[in-house]
């Protein structure tokens, strides 16, 4: 990809926005500067038309964790499996992870007959957050914290959810360096001294969105509906913040309890992300 592109590239983002089945890992950024910086780290790859008149479809790589990350394709009415196949070749031997939405079957076609393997899907759900923070009310005997030392917080994240271990090897200065950032928040429920759950938020602001990144529940204290009362906590921490409209929550298909809790809870479901990865010992 080359500095002129990035327009007909933003062309192709906006088209991606413009339905939510074409939704794909791609590039944040929709001005033109700041997709050439986000696109820095990336190895990109662009096709043209037949005509050679501009992009038609975009595909790149990037650092993700243990591997890489493809994003994109992004494009209509082209082979994007060609696409896809040149920018694994840059793969080196590791995982390349790709994202897109469930019902983007081209993507899907493409992605499969290049190797990669679907994992698991992940449901979003939303809401207004005045209907789920009006239920908010703290029951006697219980305290709303919003610092937890760091081995409280591992020993409930361990215990509710073995495949949250990406948090598990954190140090204390980037525990400490997470929960001071601005756009983060911690709801933690105590009954005296024993934390008996937890909900995470991350706020953005430009969006009006409040995602609840993690939510947490001791499992001795399963089945009395703390999970409810932390979503309610949550949204009413969230709307403390004026510019914050909604709360967005997930689950993976393996987590039936939060689905049937966010859809008790009122929430709708929104979207649904399909997650593929390509190990790392297939022939690039």
């Amino acid at each position: 990809m080359q500095s002129t592109d990035a327009a007909d590239l933003l062309a192709l983002l906006h088209w991606m926005d413009d339905a939510p089945e074409r939704e794909v890992f791609a590039p944040e950024a929709r001005d033109p500067n700041e997709l050439l910086l986000e696109c820095e780290d990336s190895r990109c790859l662009v096709m043209e038309d037949d005509a050679g008149d501009g992009v038609c479809a975009y595909c790149a790589l990037s650092p993700f964790r243990d591997g890489l990350i493809l994003e994109g394709p992004v494009g209509s009415g082209v082979n994007l499996r060609a696409l896809v196949d040149r920018a694994v070749q840059g793969a080196q031997g590791l995982p390349v992870y790709a994202f897109c939405a469930r019902d983007n079957h081209g993507v899907r076609d493409a992605l499969d007959t290049a190797g990669f393997a679907p994992m698991h899907t992940t449901d979003f759900y939303s809401s207004p957050l005045a209907p789920l923070a009006r239920r908010a009310s703290v029951p006697s005997g219980h305290h709303v914290r919003h610092r937890l030392p760091m081995a409280e917080y591992l020993a409930l994240y361990r215990a509710s959810e073995d495949t949250w271990a990406n948090r598990l090897d954190w140090t204390l200065g980037e525990y400490d360096a997470h929960f001071a950032r601005d756009n983060v928040r911690l709801i933690a429920l105590t009954r005296g001294t024993h934390v008996v759950g937890f909900a995470e938020l991350e706020f953005d602001h430009e969006s009006g969105r409040a995602d609840l990144t993690y939510l947490a529940v001791h499992p001795a204290e399963r089945g009395q509906r703390y999970g409810h009362l932390l979503l309610a906590l949550a949204a009413a921490d969230a709307q403390t913040h004026p510019e914050l409209r909604t709360l967005r929550a997930r689950a993976h298909d393996h987590m039936a309890p939060a689905r049937a809790l966010y859809t008790h809870a009122g929430l709708a479901h929104c979207r649904s992300v399909v997650t593929y990865l390509r190990d790392g010992d297939e022939e690039a």
